[in-house]
């Protein structure tokens, strides 16, 4: 028997950040999470399972009309033409106070319940399904807890949308221990809610898939679901599959003691060309981040737009279409710097704490929470696409205390003497 295994679709979600410019493919990758479900859809047929289990945030949110719905119910109908079954829960994304608009699936779709957690047994494969979806966004309660012990002989399977014991970057959510997890009994848990893929652990089985298609800078690398094979009660394969149809990548590029624009661009140019081979024939949108103290930064930080444009000339010039800029971050530095930061002064001291932030991810991960309230209260028409990023965001603010850090050492360096007196 085999089952596939996905979560957070967010189907319709709108791919963010990809800084629009002459030639940059806004328009054409909108519907790049409904290309990846479907691909979900070719496998399941292709590979033949007993089933598709969805562990959460299948939707973005409230659709904005019917369509998004009727492509969910079309694709389930080809499962249904193929006799394949799909078990659904809903995650704190499609929760059941978030989505309004509502179409009836096919007689081959179980969701499970928001109230308290239900069991779907299927005699002919031997399986048990335990499950329960969110009732409101932000569940903060152990889910896990209210499950089932495991039915005797069969193959138990837990459906959850949950933080688990908590990940970086994700609302901590129905939290719950491996341990708790164990207790049920549960031969493989499918979870949801974490969107980088992880193999908690194999006995029992618990695993993140990750989610199917990557929407930001922050969602790099491949994305797809698993794939179970089950022989008896056991797991005997547990396989990622990539069903992403754009990717996301950062190239970090040292320019450490580059003095000459020919050989910056000679480097950006080489990890470009890395990052697109490891996209495995895909479209990307690349974020470049220069690093390192170079006698290049002058010349970087007085003409930004000059360098970004000649870093998307690079990027055009692969002439198959298949890459573009996201972003062009600039963090390199003077070799002064170091010099500077030994400066017994206040403003040496503000330059030394502003480095120090924007190394520290907990410490810039803090800083952005402090800034969640001031976030709730500025009008939503602020973040719309292409507008202003949220305050909330560490990425915002590392660039911001660069661009504070650049300020300080034009400061410290321009004018010494008037510093010192």
């Amino acid at each position: 028997m085999k089952f596939l295994h996905a979560a957070d679709i967010h189907l319709d979600s709108p791919l963010r950040g990809l800084e629009r410019y002459e030639g940059a493919p806004v328009g054409e990758i909108r519907g790049a999470t409904r290309r990846a479900f479907e691909r979900l859809v070719d496998l399941a047929i292709e590979e033949e399972v007993a089933f598709v289990l969805l562990a959460g945030d299948l939707y973005d949110g409230d659709w904005k009309d019917y369509n998004t719905g009727l492509f969910f119910v079309s694709q389930m109908n080809r499962l249904r033409e193929a006799d394949i079954r799909a078990f659904v829960i809903a995650g704190n994304h499609d929760a059941a106070s978030q989505i309004t608009r509502v179409l009836r699936p096919p007689d081959n779709v179980k969701v499970f319940s928001t109230k308290r957690p239900e069991t779907a047994v299927l005699e002919d494969l031997g399986v048990a399904l335990h499950g329960q979806g969110f009732a409101s966004v932000a569940v903060t309660e152990d889910l896990s807890a209210g499950y089932p012990a495991a039915v005797p002989h069969l193959f138990n399977i837990g459906l959850l949308h949950t933080s688990l014991d908590g990940r970086e970057g994700h609302a901590a959510y129905a939290p719950c221990s491996v341990d708790g997890l164990r207790s049920r009994g549960y031969q493989f848990w499918a979870l949801g809610h974490v969107h980088v893929r992880e193999v908690v652990s194999r006995d029992p089985w618990i695993v993140f898939p990750g989610n199917l298609q990557g929407r930001h800078a922050r969602e790099t690398g491949a994305k797809g679901a698993t794939l179970v094979t089950v022989e008896g009660r056991e797991v005997v394969r547990a396989e990622h599959r990539d069903l992403d149809v754009f990717r996301w990548a950062t190239c970090p590029v040292s320019l450490a003691g580059v003095a000459g624009t020919g050989e910056a661009l000679d480097r950006i140019q080489q990890a470009l060309e890395k990052a697109l081979d490891a996209a495995d024939g895909r479209p990307l949108a690349a974020r470049i981040r220069l690093e390192g103290a170079c006698p290049v930064h002058d010349d970087l930080a007085a003409d930004p737009e000059r360098w970004i444009a000649e870093i998307r000339g690079i990027a055009s010039g692969f002439g198959d279409g298949s890459l573009w800029i996201e972003k062009v971050q600039v963090r390199t530095r003077r070799a002064a710097d170091l010099a500077v930061l030994e400066r017994d002064d206040a403003l040496g001291g503000l330059l030394h704490t502003v480095r120090e932030l924007a190394a520290d991810e907990a410490a810039l991960a803090a800083l952005a929470e402090s800034f969640a309230d001031l976030e709730r209260k500025l009008p939503p028409e602020l973040f719309a696409e292409g507008e202003a990023a949220r305050p909330g965001d560490p990425e915002r603010l590392r660039s911001l205390l660069d661009e504070a850090r650049d300020l300080l050492l034009a400061r410290l360096l321009a004018a010494p003497e008037t510093l010192e007196a």
